[in-house]
């Protein structure tokens, strides 16, 4: 499918309900977000995203052998992650995992790298959180090398350097790269000197806000004299026939996820009315088709994107609720979205 704008899914893999309204075991979970994504294959959706956590209440652990499974299934959708944690992994081995999908998927693979907004996986990992910024820098810097470069010649303090070192295997067709942003300016000049697509992650308040975030990413790639390159936001979401329904369905399982991260981060407990605001004003895509279409499409024009990923699960929302969401996305939304866009 063509368009101006592509539009895609992303998941953690919420642990979600089953049935008899327990919570799943993270196997069904994790065969749940295959058929998942199976099925916004069979939609023509552009683009799964799934997210790097290693949490009780997230399943997915492994991005790449998720993806891996759904390349055997799929024909058409780019598979990639939402992000991947690159501080806390080994760029040698994340870019021989996404060469090897990029194969076995024939050039589909892409990879959103990030330092996530979880730091679970750094004590598990053996890494310091002071090093926060030192990690990150130098292991994109590592990894872009990789992904441009036959052999790689690199010097830093977080790994071993390496010496005219051929790492296999060698990406076949191109592998797009992007860097999930959460809102510093540190991090959009950072995309724009190492020249790489940017992602911004937008999951509270209006999207204008992130406005000047655009525009000093347009400034900065004037004053370096780099081209810019495709933009793209991930923000929440759901979708039902009505926007009642929509947000009956979402509230409870949302309202369950802001008060389990809220507990941690010492957050006040989210309300109703809170709720409803954000999905009247902030960056809650929740509705009818009519209603989503309609917001993502004001949301690429006021940012100028290329790209808008819809995190579809958030909370234990059960597998049927989430499967009628996609379809509806899929089915009803992005046409509208297109139609809106011209």
């Amino acid at each position: 499918m063509s368009s101006p704008i592509e539009l895609g899914l992303d998941t953690f893999g919420d642990v979600s309900l089953g049935p008899d309204w327990r919570l799943k075991p993270q196997d069904q979970v994790l065969r749940d977000v295959v058929d998942q994504a199976v099925l916004a294959d069979s939609l023509g959706i552009h683009f799964i995203g799934l997210g790097e956590h290693h949490r009780a209440d997230f399943a997915i652990s492994a991005p790449e052998i998720v993806l891996a499974a759904i390349a055997s299934r799929t024909s058409r959708i780019r598979l990639g992650t939402a992000v991947t944690v690159l501080s806390s992994d080994d760029p040698v081995r994340v870019f021989q995992r996404f060469s090897t999908l990029n194969a076995l998927s024939n050039g589909r693979a892409e990879v959103i790298l990030g330092r996530g907004s979880f730091t679970e996986s750094f004590p598990l990992f053996g890494y310091d959180l002071s090093d926060y910024e030192t990690l990150f820098e130098e292991k994109l810097d590592l990894f872009l090398r990789l992904v441009r470069e036959e052999k790689v010649s690199w010097q830093g303090s977080t790994r071993a350097g390496l010496k005219g070192q051929a790492v296999f295997p060698r990406l076949a067709q191109p592998l797009p790269v992007w860097v999930g942003v959460g809102g510093s300016p540190e991090s959009v000049v950072r995309a724009v000197v190492q020249d790489v697509q940017m992602m911004l992650a937008i999951i509270g308040g209006p999207s204008a806000r992130f406005r000047p975030h655009v525009d000093l990413y347009h400034r900065a790639c004037a004053q370096i004299g780099n081209a810019p390159r495709p933009l793209g936001v991930h923000s929440p979401g759901h979708v039902a026939e009505t926007d009642a329904e929509a947000r009956d369905q979402l509230w409870p399982h949302y309202q369950k996820l802001h008060a389990r991260i809220g507990a941690e981060r010492g957050w006040s407990p989210m309300t109703r009315a809170q709720f409803d605001a954000e999905a009247d004003h902030g960056a809650l895509y929740v509705g009818s088709p009519e209603t989503v279409a309609q917001k993502i499409a004001d949301t690429v024009k006021t940012l100028g994107l290329a790209r808008f990923d819809l995190k579809y699960a958030s909370g234990p929302m059960p597998h049927d609720v989430l499967m009628r969401s996609i379809a509806l996305y899929g089915r009803e939304v992005i046409p509208r979205v297109q139609a809106l866009l011209g």
